[in-house]
């Protein structure tokens, strides 16, 4: 059965942020036949403000998965902002999830899922489950938590 990512998002009590304004020369989506690509989002707070810290030091695992849950949120709103109807999309395809993390801290996996939980919710757990990367590193602005997607879309 066919969700529709829109109605599940009321449905959910989900409050999408406002779509960042790209921090350098890129676009936030981009569309190649029949795929969307969305450029690496962070953690945006319904605020405005980035959710920021480093896992292992500042945050804890569940902190980094509110976090990726967060950037799930700040997706779709670019999503909607950039490209339009959420409908349109299919399926997630690919994600790949960047943890700012201390050295030592092994738990990247259990952040991202905050982002594919997420997805799951809204697109329904046979289109919302894509593959998918965690890793570490140090991200800019400290921000948490940064993800990138590619979706496939209907003809």
């Amino acid at each position: 059965m066919k969700l529709d990512p829109d109605l599940r998002i009321i449905e959910l009590g989900l409050i999408l942020p406002p779509a960042p304004k790209p921090a350098g020369v890129y676009k936030p989506v981009l569309v190649v036949d029949k795929f969307l690509y969305v450029s690496g989002q962070g953690p945006i707070n319904n605020d405005g403000s980035l959710m920021t810290g480093r896992l292992g030091a500042d945050l804890d695992t569940e902190e980094g998965k509110l976090a990726a849950r967060q950037v799930g949120l700040t997706m779709l709103s670019t999503i909607k902002t950039h490209f339009g109807d959420l409908k349109k999309i299919k399926r997630l395809v690919k994600v790949l999830g960047m943890v700012n993390c201390a050295p030592g801290f092994d738990k990247q996996p259990a952040v991202i899922n905050g982002f594919s939980e997420l997805m799951a919710e809204v697109f329904g757990e046979e289109n919302g489950v894509g593959v998918r990367s965690a890793v570490g590193m140090i991200l800019p602005s400290n921000i948490a938590v940064e993800i990138e997607a590619m979706f496939e879309l209907y003809d």
